[in-house]
């Protein structure tokens, strides 16, 4: 699913407009019909009382005429103009008079009035700002959004939190609604799944309200949200005369005293998710420990016992993942410097892989093209420096990949994998996966698909899809805060089955 700019989706509007040859308040009305009914479905006429805060721009239009339909079933309702400007657009003014034609006489809010009571049973609409917002909202209209944050009523958005701008930070946070819901018009908007914006929508739903699908499919966005319906065509199914050399042969390059366990779970993980065969390089110490958790990874070790400090590897991998657990040693910092120039094999880089290279950025001319890095979020800052806002982490970042022609997968809520200058926004995954060794289980998981012939920006966006899957289907067994990083690995092959599962067919009873 594409995510549009707000220009984009004025476009939208515009192109719909012209191709159906409608009027913009009959586009105003499809969304105020999806708006009620979305509400009409769930309340079927429940008494409560309903408070529309409606703003004197389009969103507001969509607010009024909302208010129109509610009224005409029956629901109590009360409306307040937030009166900001002595601008109003022609849409919001058509529908004002269709709303006093029913006799519903709105009120009109502006810096003297007094706040209006809201309880915490009521349900409240707002429509006070759109996508169109281009300032911090007045002192008083913040004000206003602060009581109906604190009011503790669900709150309904039209379209996206009132305050809050599309493409970038909020200007005040405490002026932006807490939506308990947004509805949002066709498409979703970026800032729904961004650390500093998303807290602001606890929930959301796209509601399709008819604009124009051949300039959707025909203009191209910078980010796309991905679910199942964009992962499933990415699987790659297996053939029957099929065998282990065919799915790759993963090396897995990373650990040191004490973490071992990091090497463990990127290896497991790359073999369950389907390399043939995976090879982990590691000191001596973790011989015996790796060899008996997990028996079907071949164990390769350097000279050294407690780190790496050189990395000598008598085949050719496929794919090498490297990074997990490995430290930063001096020794071990010479030995990836070495490794990177001899290489030629595709790459994964996380965790000190990562930190090496941000410290030591000349050795940036030696990684392979399309190899993916999965920083989190200070390892990404030490590679891209500093931003000030999640609009401009994600252009250093897509920056940063364009540069030197690789993969960046940026960890998080909603991990987003940047290549091309475009971002690719996941839709899997729980809080109770912030846990230690789920960013290894990660690595081994986008090195595996790689081994099997993945490409690598497939790889990255089916592996963070599948990763995040496989967590939630292990929260749904333990739990948030039992969710430990081997239970990622062990629900993979479910969250590969849940992928691929047939939607089910109701058969019609037959007399």
């Amino acid at each position: 699913m594409k995510i549009f700019s707000a220009q984009q989706i004025y476009q939208a509007d515009k192109s719909t407009i012209q191709k159906e040859q409608i009027k913009s308040d009959d586009l105003m009305e499809r969304a105020a019909n999806q708006l009620f009914e979305w509400l009409h479905s769930r309340l079927r006429g429940t008494q409560v009382n309903i408070q529309l805060f409606c703003g004197i721009g389009n969103n507001g239009g969509d607010g009024i005429a909302l208010a129109r339909m509610l009224h005409e079933h029956g629901y109590s309702i009360k409306v307040y103009v937030v009166n900001y400007s002595d601008k109003r657009s022609e849409d919001f003014l058509l529908n004002l008079e269709r709303l006093k034609d029913l006799k519903v006489w709105p009120d009109f809010i502006n810096k003297e009035s007094d706040l209006p009571e809201i309880s915490p049973n009521d349900i409240v609409v707002d429509a006070i700002f759109g996508i169109g917002l281009n300032r911090a909202p007045d002192d008083w209209v913040g004000s206003l959004i602060a009581h109906i944050n604190n009011s503790r009523a669900f709150v309904l958005s039209v379209d996206v939190p009132s305050g809050l701008p599309l493409d970038e930070a909020p200007w005040n946070p405490d002026y932006v609604i807490q939506a308990s819901y947004v509805l949002s018009f066709q498409l979703p908007k970026l800032v729904f799944f961004l650390p500093k914006t998303g807290v602001y929508v606890n929930q959301w739903e796209v509601l399709d309200i008819g604009l124009n699908p051949d300039f959707i499919a025909n203009t191209e966005a910078d980010f796309e949200l991905i679910g199942r319906p964009e992962v499933l065509p990415l699987y790659r199914p297996r053939l029957k005369f099929s065998h282990k050399g065919t799915f790759g042969h993963s090396l897995i390059v990373g650990g040191s005293y004490g973490k071992i366990g990091a090497v463990q779970l990127a290896s497991n993980a790359c073999l369950t998710v389907g390399s043939g065969m995976v090879t982990a390089f590691i000191p001596k110490c973790g011989y015996d420990a790796l060899q008996t958790a997990v028996p079907e990874v071949m164990v390769l070790t350097g000279s050294r016992d407690k780190y790496i400090s050189g990395i000598e590897v008598p085949f050719q991998p496929t794919v090498v993942g490297i990074g997990v657990g490995i430290g930063q040693d001096d020794d071990t910092v010479s030995a990836f410097c070495a490794f990177l120039k001899k290489n030629k094999s595709p790459m994964v880089i996380d965790a000190d892989g990562l930190n090496i290279l941000s410290q030591n950025t000349e050795m940036l001319k030696d990684v392979p093209e399309m190899s993916v890095l999965t920083p989190h979020p200070k390892e990404l800052e030490r590679l891209i420096g500093y931003w000030d806002s999640d609009f401009e982490k994600l252009e250093k970042a897509k920056a940063f990949a364009l540069k030197h022609n690789l993969v960046i997968v940026i960890k998080g809520a909603h991990t987003i994998t940047v290549y091309n200058g475009k971002g690719y926004v996941n839709t899997t995954g729980n809080p109770g996966m912030a846990t230690a060794g789920s960013g290894d289980v990660l690595t081994g998981i986008i090195t595996g698909l790689m081994a099997q012939g993945y490409a690598p920006v497939e790889a990255a966006i089916f592996g963070v899809y599948l990763h995040g899957l496989a967590g939630d289907m292990g929260a749904s067994a333990k739990g948030y805060e039992a969710l430990k990083a081997s239970v990622l690995v062990e629900h993979i092959g479910n969250a590969y089955a849940e992928l691929l599962r047939q939607p089910e067919v109701e058969q019609k009873e037959t007399n």
